[in-house]
């Protein structure tokens, strides 16, 4: 009898622990059937955001592509034109107009011109079949009279820094690229 008078005790006290007090739980949600809407519109939106940065992204490029480089030739008369508010200031007239040919020579005819000293620019032009004799011979003594303002201080008068503006118009003009129309080269094809 022994164990049963032990089983009786301990049921007691094994209920008396079951029914002891517990907290208060915290309310549970009950859900409502519409986070699906949220999440639809969220993805809708960033889809859309997405689509209007694609959109104006591709404008863009199509815009930038539309937009034809400027010619050197033109670039180059524009640069001539800006130097002669400078002829009051011989050197300054000088390396302007100097740099502008140099630049202008190295975008029509892919030289080195602005990285080389004058002397190393007109060696290699010399071995080049791009200009015409005449056209280095005028190109040298520009390069050289522009050369004793720029580095030795000569200080030439105002028709004679017309003249080197002049004969950087005229290399200009006799080496830029000729323009076909399309509708004429129709008209000389052969027939």
């Amino acid at each position: 009898m022994t164990t049963n008078s032990l089983s009786a005790q301990s049921q007691p006290v094994a209920t008396a622990a079951n029914n002891a007090l517990r907290d208060i739980k915290p309310p549970m949600e009950i859900p409502s059937g519409w986070e699906w809407l949220w999440w639809v519109l969220g993805a809708a939106a960033a889809g859309a955001l997405l689509y209007f940065a694609w959109r104006h992204w591709r404008r863009r490029r199509v815009q930038a592509a539309l937009v034809p480089p400027v010619p050197a030739h033109v670039r180059a008369r524009k640069w001539l034109e800006e130097a002669l508010a400078l002829l009051a200031q011989p050197k300054p007239f000088c390396t302007l107009v100097s740099d502008t040919i140099r630049v202008y020579l190295e975008e029509r005819f892919e030289f080195r011109a602005p990285e080389r000293t004058t002397e190393e620019f007109l060696y290699e032009l010399q071995g080049s079949r791009l200009l015409l004799p005449g056209q280095k011979d005028s190109l040298g003594g520009f390069l050289e009279r522009c050369d004793l303002v720029k580095f030795a201080q000569y200080e030439p008068g105002e028709p004679e820094l017309r003249e080197l503006h002049a004969s950087a118009l005229r290399l200009v003009e006799e080496t830029e690229p000729e323009l076909v129309q399309p509708g004429e080269a129709l008209d000389h094809a052969p027939r």
